[in-house]
């Protein structure tokens, strides 16, 4: 009788040991350490012979590497195709993650539908065949080239590959799956990383793309050890409110585009539709003549954004004054409240603030500063801001206003969507004047001139 192999796993990282330890040597973490069986013996990849090119490894001179700008298969989604960088690279393994409910596994089979030139396999180790189908009829997209299957072992499901050979894989979930070389239950971290490392090996030996769709903790981590992120080319996270019409979909991590790529969907009743034009939306539902509401020129990735910033300032009934943000960043908030405090000489030390971005986005652009001050000042006088004006600046500590990148882009979105002006920092001057805007760009050098412009 062959001896049971067993080990430690962390539940927290992935690392392994052969004995248990109260604190993770990788991670830091304490009590982590979970043991699972292993069994690695007679391992054999299921899909061998799928291709009949066998690649051997050699060292090769850099110089001599024959550079071709990668092959992408571009999708009918014009939104996954720029989270993805241009469409998705044959071979890549890319990890979806996020909440229950949210639209992940619409989005996906809605995708799969849609690539009618390929052979798609849809596996699914959480559905039935019968629950896919009516999701699909609600899609109403007929596609005579898509499988699927309901399978958890991975040893069957690269059988099923081995026959059909499709041209993209979808795996919804890969906590579901199970691979027999190991003796641990579905949804461990042994397996975890098993059956991702066995999907790995077949996207690279195989050129064949593949989606792992997975779930995310509580905390709104990706659920599954820290390797699983290593592991794949892209992760993207779907995110939204699920009492929202609206989802984002982010990339967090792309070897071959972007990370800071954003794709915005709005969740119908037959699917999920593109949004081609955010900035409409994320301000459509604004009142005119409320204080404490500034619209922001942003950039997420490659595309401008206009925002709406919200801000509430009250008096403070309680001895410590509130600070609470929604899609900001509570450091850089009470930063910005510190420079009012001390170059303006506003007493925000007794008040209550409250800052939202509206829309449900979170936004990390140091160029919102400005438009966050200005709401914050129009609610502490309780003065309207003017009608068709937006924002675009980072604040220094000395209440300077700091150039932002890429100003042409912000000026241009703002000009298409019927803004009249534009406040930005003198020191972006040089930028603007080379492309003649038709909107009224005024820049200022202080946040004190600017309090003065407005109010």
């Amino acid at each position: 009788m062959s001896k049971i192999k067993t080990a430690f796993f962390c539940s927290n990282c992935g690392y392994e040991s052969t004995k248990w330890l109260g604190k993770c040597p990788s991670c830091a973490q304490w009590n982590t350490f979970i043991e699972e069986i292993l069994d690695k013996n007679n391992k054999e990849e299921s899909w061998k012979g799928y291709t009949d090119d066998k690649k051997k490894a050699k060292a090769i001179a850099i110089q001599d590497v024959s550079f071709t700008e990668e092959k992408r298969i571009v999708t009918p989604d014009a939104e996954l195709n720029r989270v993805t960088g241009g469409g998705i690279v044959p071979g890549s393994i890319v990890l979806v993650a996020g909440e229950p409910g949210i639209g992940k596994s619409t989005l996906f089979l809605q995708l799969g539908l849609q690539m009618k030139n390929l052979l798609v396999l849809y596996i699914s180790g959480e559905e039935s065949e019968q629950q896919i189908k009516m999701r699909a009829n609600r899609l109403a997209i007929n596609n005579d080239n898509f499988y699927l299957l309901t399978e958890t072992s991975t040893q069957s499901i690269f059988q099923e590959i081995k026959k059909l050979k499709p041209q993209l894989v979808i795996i919804d979930s890969i906590q579901t799956l199970q691979s027999n070389f190991i003796d641990s239950s579905a949804g461990s971290i042994s397996q975890i990383r098993e059956c991702t490392a066995e999907f790995q090996r077949f996207a690279k030996e195989t050129n064949t793309p593949v989606f792992l769709i997975g779930h995310i903790t509580k905390e709104g981590s990706i659920a599954g050890p820290k390797i699983l992120e290593h592991m794949v080319d892209t992760v993207l996270q779907f995110e939204g409110d699920r009492h929202y019409a609206y989802r984002i979909l982010r990339t967090l991590k792309n070897r071959f585009g972007s990370t800071s790529e954003l794709g915005i969907y709005e969740m119908a009743g037959d699917g999920m539709r593109t949004v081609a034009n955010p900035s409409e939306i994320l301000i459509a539902q604004r009142e005119d003549q409320l204080s404490g509401s500034a619209i922001a020129a942003t950039l997420e990735g490659m595309r401008p954004l206009l925002i709406e910033v919200q801000a509430l300032v009250t008096q403070s009934v309680y001895g410590t004054p509130q600070r609470t943000v929604s899609g900001f960043d509570l450091r850089r908030l009470q930063l910005l409240l510190a420079v009012l405090e001390k170059r303006g000489g506003f007493h925000f030390g007794v008040k209550d603030v409250f800052v939202n971005i509206a829309g449900g986005l979170k936004v990390e652009d140091p160029s919102i500063d400005l438009s966050v001050i200005c709401a914050l000042l129009s609610s502490y006088e309780d003065i309207p801001l003017p009608k068709h004006i937006c924002f675009a600046g980072e604040v220094g500590l000395n209440g300077e206003i700091r150039a932002v990148n890429r100003i042409e882009q912000r000026i241009a979105e703002a000009e298409k969507l019927g803004f009249e002006k534009i406040i930005v920092s003198k020191y972006n001057k040089k930028n603007i004047e080379a492309h003649k805007p038709k909107i009224e760009v005024i820049a200022l050098s202080q946040v004190h001139e600017v309090y003065q412009y407005l109010f």
